[in-house]
């Protein structure tokens, strides 16, 4: 269990190269942007929870959905800004999940790779439905615990999965509290919410032992994880797991 929330002051520009600046980070932007669309058909409200350099919120904006972006990580935010500089209709909060107390004004809100990060994911699940006005929805995607000891028993590290996927100097920008889907999709319905959708992200490239370099290969990867990421077993499998829900109206 992790004692304290982690956020991304004094590491912005690395995490930013490093997640959002790779062939993985790419397809994982792609395929969490195609899992939203159906639910993206008109304009919307848009909350954006620890979403980092803006990358989403860009898709968004320019989508025409009006976006408020918030972080714990003013360092993130200050790269954000550039990036996001030309939207008018975004706006940017510099705030944890746990202190914003205006969700209920939005009609989805956006919480992409966050849980894995804080020291009581499930409570800030409460917090959420609490928070969200009656009809709204939820889009949330966190780091599979089974792919990542799937994975890690592929490369034989044996012995980090029997210390619980935990290392004494954990990299900073290794999540530290991944989560098991199931667990996850039972405590959501558990607290109320309905599973409108879900799927896996990245079911097949974090298996690879070659990863694709060029756009052919890439086209191809990404043709193969959208005919296969909602479809079992293959959905469980992605390094990240994303499931779309509804607040009951």
């Amino acid at each position: 269990m992790k004692e304290t929330d982690q956020y991304f002051d004094g590491i912005a520009d690395k995490f930013a190269r490093n997640i959002y600046g790779t062939t993985k980070g790419r397809l994982r932007h792609i395929l969490l942007l195609e899992a939203m669309q159906p639910f993206l058909t008109q304009p919307q409200r848009i909350i954006e929870i620890g979403g980092g350099t803006g990358i989403m919120t860009k898709a968004l904006a320019e989508q025409g959905h009006q976006v408020t972006l918030t972080d714990a990580s003013g360092d993130v935010l200050a790269l954000a800004a550039e990036l996001l500089a030309s939207f008018s209709q975004v706006e940017q909060q510099h705030v944890p999940l746990r202190s914003l107390t205006t969700i209920d004004q939005y009609d989805l809100v956006v919480c992409h790779a966050v849980l894995e990060w804080l020291a009581e994911p499930f409570d800030a699940i409460d917090y959420l439905f609490e928070q969200m006005a009656p009809g709204s929805r939820l889009s949330l995607s966190f780091f599979n615990r089974d792919a990542a000891l799937f994975s890690n028993a592929l490369y034989g590290n044996f012995d980090y999965i029997a210390k619980g996927l935990r290392v004494k100097n954990q990299v900073r920008l290794n999540p530290t509290n991944a989560l098991r889907p199931a667990d996850v999709l039972a405590h959501l319905t558990g607290q109320g919410f309905t599973v409108l959708s879900r799927s896996g992200i990245r079911c097949f490239h974090d298996y690879m032992k070659d990863k694709p370099e060029d756009d052919g290969k890439f086209a191809e990867l990404l043709a193969l994880e959208r005919e296969y990421r909602s479809t079992e077993p293959f959905c469980w499998l992605g390094k990240y797991f994303h499931v779309m829900v509804q607040k009951p109206g």
